[in-house]
């Protein structure tokens, strides 16, 4: 895993038979791939994916990632597949370390605003609201755009676009981007609340910084 961000929705029910199954066949490769002492650690984990697989920490999944990232690495599709197979739904990214910078800049803000902190497990409906959040920010970095989605959402969520707005002033009109960039993080946001907004369960946002 390099700086991209990713996104993940955790299928317990797969996961409890599938990666656990995985795990216990495949035990001599994965342990190449945890610290300090290692088979304690991969019983561990085990333990913890046949209860829920939303049980593991950050640096638990971050090393499943790098192990499955090494067993499938000259195909990052088959990647995706195998997670997914696993019950690990890898269902976005973003790619750009600046676009990360800029996405976890305006996140900050957002957790400032609503004075909770977003784990890299966080509810879904918390997390759209801070995707909501984001569309109207980015929408106003874009101001000769037109952005339907941003326009749309106005009506029903009145009070984050006034703090989008306040905020986007008490940041000088906004974060310094390109004009790409711009368009970038707007898109992202666009497209993660396609993507979660009659989802029901938990999101995990995993960063490897």
């Amino acid at each position: 895993m390099a700086e991209e961000l990713y996104f993940i929705k955790p299928n317990p029910s797969v996961a409890k038979i599938n990666l656990y199954n995985k795990l216990c066949r495949e035990e001599q490769s994965v342990l190449d791939f945890l610290e300090d002492d290692k088979k304690a650690s991969l019983e561990i984990i085990k333990q913890k994916v046949k209860d829920s697989v939303e049980n593991l920490t950050k640096e638990e999944l971050l090393n499943i990632f790098s192990w499955f990232s090494n067993n499938y690495h000259s195909d990052s599709e088959e990647v995706k597949t195998q997670l997914f197979i696993n019950g690990i739904d890898l269902f976005y990214e973003i790619p750009a370390t600046s676009d990360v910078q800029s996405f976890q800049q305006i996140l900050s803000d957002y957790e400032k605003y609503s004075q909770r902190h977003l784990n890299y497990k966080v509810d879904a409906e918390e997390f759209n609201r801070f995707l909501i959040y984001g569309i109207f920010y980015s929408a106003m970095l874009q101001k000769d755009d037109q952005n339907i989605v941003a326009d749309f959402l106005k009506t029903e969520h009145k009070m984050l676009f006034s703090f989008a707005e306040e905020q986007f002033k008490a940041n000088n009109e906004g974060l310094i981007l390109e004009n790409a960039s711009q368009k970038n993080i707007y898109n992202y946001f666009s497209d993660l609340y396609d993507s979660t907004k009659f989802y029901k369960g938990s999101i995990i946002k995993l960063h490897d910084a």
